[in-house]
């Protein structure tokens, strides 16, 4: 389930590169998604769920991630900011998924595809957005790092 997952996000990126830069409906997203040469290992539904909810929440998304921005999301390169509203609705939406791993997923989709410390600026983002978003679920996860 994992690879399918990450194939998911990595195709979800790629869409959302394409809404952002060319304003594409959901549906001509996902159709240009479905051409790809790794859409047959990702998890469709999720990825359609994915790509669904970004186009739908876009705006809600981008008020949550706003505050802890250092300049205004659309100065940010489509890389950023496509793995940024993923990111953010995953943690707002996918309860099931550890908010460690959504991190990381992103992360790691920022090394292979965004700026040269684009990486960095999504971590740091994220983690500040992953305790408003799963405040329970960071808590704990600080308490078992303190002893």
């Amino acid at each position: 389930m994992k690879g399918s997952r990450r194939a998911s996000r990595e195709l979800a990126l790629k869409g959302l590169y394409q809404w952002l830069v060319n304003r594409s409906d959901a549906d001509t997203v996902l159709a240009h998604i479905a051409g790809e040469e790794t859409y047959g290992r990702a998890d469709r539904a999720y990825l359609e769920e994915l790509v669904r909810n970004v186009v739908s929440d876009a705006d809600v998304l981008r008020d949550r991630l706003g505050p802890y921005l250092d300049r205004p999301i659309g100065q940010l390169s489509p890389i950023e900011h496509a793995l940024l509203l993923i990111a953010a609705s995953e943690l707002s939406g996918q309860p099931d998924t550890p908010y460690a791993v959504i991190i990381n997923e992103a992360v790691e989709l920022a090394k292979m595809y965004g700026g040269t410390d684009g990486h960095k600026y999504v971590n740091g983002v994220l983690d500040k957005l992953a305790p408003e978003l799963r405040a329970l679920e960071t808590q704990a996860r600080g308490k078992k790092g303190t002893r």
